[in-house]
């Protein structure tokens, strides 16, 4: 074997599943395609969930460059409606701005400090699996190479040749009404407002960056990620198919049209490619795995970008894949585990294809729409509804399906509770499982799994449960006083004596 796992496809989401395998004492290969780091612009940030879990791996301060833990942002968006959270008990929505080129850097580096092999200008061509494992076909810059590996990971993007040749459908619908644009520029004009990045737009006023907002004429955005640079973006409706290379008048016009006023904007130094993109499909795979093949990131779902969903999503289904992977490769996997990681993703992965599909509805042109934004409007008037949307996009809302008895954390995100002079977050940072311990009663039950398992003796000023077990994905498989050993084998597998 050349590697445990080969994953195809180093962006963002190959990158971190192969850190968190790396760490699980798996051997881990990455082949990208490209040779080096795209500096095309993509996505600006991560949205949800994925913060919290930055955050719970020790990532968060070096990709935010900030210290202490991520904070609830005040106010978001969604469909071009302000999102004011501030007022909203246990805000759940965490936001880090980054665009995605220094996302890559910053995960690059922590997997070469981790010793991961990637290697750049290698392009998988085909495979064939059996039952020991999958032989692969690669171009790499000296020629073809035959590698051999016990799984492989597609994290190669819409067009996965992954999916493709595993015979994985891709059912789903593209919407080709619309046209993006996007870019980095200088902003110049005088109604930018230094002070709070409000720009000023007809018959809105101020209008604020970091969201997306509607017009008459379709929707568009700005934000700066850098000092001095923007990010532009617009989508017109029934516009006339453009060919060729795209260019910043282009960017800038449409830009323009959509704010419904000259906005006087110039290209960013050093910002040479300005991004086009017709419509947008919402298509998911039929299945995330197909034996020794698994899919993940935009290999497994595709969808509209509106509400920046696309990370949280895809760094989530490899914090759920790599663990239950290493257990695989590990030989201690309950049976069925690895085919969890389809049942719990894949129903997540729908989630974020309806609330997306949903905004580009609500973002389109008409009066029609008019009148449903206004309905709408009013309802975000209410906390219980800008709670339940702000759930949504963060995914907060999900629940994975347990087999123990009923407790309210069961199966969600555990919470980063204070625990004395630690919390949850920094207590989850070696990846592995913890059982936070709030009696001290559970420490001889949970011995036979320790080296799967951390026990914790925990305080807590209000403890939710006796005891809490934590997978190494931060959510809770089994809460209560009862019932931990049938948790532990249904998770952490069997064991036959004491480890160690």
């Amino acid at each position: 074997m050349n590697a445990d796992v080969v994953i195809a496809g180093g962006g963002p989401n190959g990158l971190f599943l192969a850190c968190e395998l790396r760490r699980a004492g798996v051997t881990p290969l990455v082949l990208e395609r490209l040779a080096e780091i795209s500096t095309q612009p993509k996505a600006n940030g991560l949205v949800g969930r994925v913060v919290q879990a930055m955050d719970y791996r020790g990532l968060y301060e070096r990709l935010s460059g900030r210290p202490g833990p991520p904070t609830p942002t005040p106010v978001y968006q969604f469909a071009g409606f302000g999102l004011d959270l501030r007022a909203v008990a246990g805000n759940p929505l965490y936001t880090l701005p980054i665009p995605q080129r220094v996302l890559e850097e910053r995960l690059d580096a922590y997997a070469a400090e981790l010793g991961v092999a990637v290697r750049r200008g290698w392009e998988l061509e085909s495979f064939e699996q059996d039952d020991d494992g999958v032989t692969l076909e690669v171009r790499t810059p000296a020629g073809r190479q035959r590698l051999r590996t016990r799984f492989l990971v597609g994290a190669d993007g819409a067009h996965s040749t992954v999916r493709k040749q595993a015979g994985i459908g891709f059912p789903g619908s593209t919407d080709d009404r619309f046209v993006t644009r996007t870019g980095l520029v200088v902003i110049r004009d005088p109604g930018l407002v230094p002070e709070t990045g409000e720009l000023e737009v007809p018959d809105e006023g101020r209008v604020r960056p970091l969201q997306w907002h509607w017009t008459p004429r379709g929707a568009f955005a700005f934000a700066s990620f850098e000092p001095g640079v923007h990010f532009i973006g617009s989508a017109e409706w029934d516009q006339p198919a453009v060919d060729g290379p795209v260019t910043f008048e282009e960017v800038r016009d449409a830009f323009c049209r959509v704010v419904g006023r000259d906005v006087v904007v110039e290209p960013a130094p050093g910002a040479a490619e300005w991004k086009r993109r017709a419509g947008s499909n919402a298509r998911q795979a039929e299945r995330y795995r197909e034996g020794r093949v698994l899919l993940f990131g935009d290999a497994a779902h595709v969808h509209p970008s509106f509400g920046g969903p696309g990370l949280n999503l895809g760094l989530q289904d490899g914090l759920n894949l790599a663990w239950k992977l290493a257990a695989e490769l590990g030989g201690w996997a309950p049976d069925g585990l690895l085919d969890t990681y389809h049942r719990e993703r894949h129903p997540v992965g729908r989630r974020v294809l309806l609330h997306t599909v949903a905004q580009v509805a609500l973002l389109s042109p008409g009066e029609d729409v008019r009148a449903v934004r206004q309905i709408f409007g009013e309802l975000l008037d209410e906390d219980v509804v800008r709670r339940r949307i702000a759930e949504l996009l963060a995914g907060a809302d999900v629940r994975y399906e347990m087999s123990a008895a009923p407790h309210p954390l069961l199966g969600r995100w555990m919470p980063d509770l204070p625990l004395g002079t630690t919390r949850v977050g920094e207590v989850m940072r070696a990846g592995r499982a913890v059982l936070l311990d709030f009696t001290g009663e559970f420490g001889e039950a949970v011995e036979p799994w320790r080296d799967r398992v951390d026990h914790l003796r925990a305080e807590t000023p209000e403890p939710p449960a006796p005891a809490v077990l934590v997978r190494p994905d931060g959510y809770v498989a089994w809460a209560g006083g009862s019932g931990l050993d049938e948790a532990l084998r249904t998770w952490f597998g069997a064991v036959t004596a004491v480890a160690g």
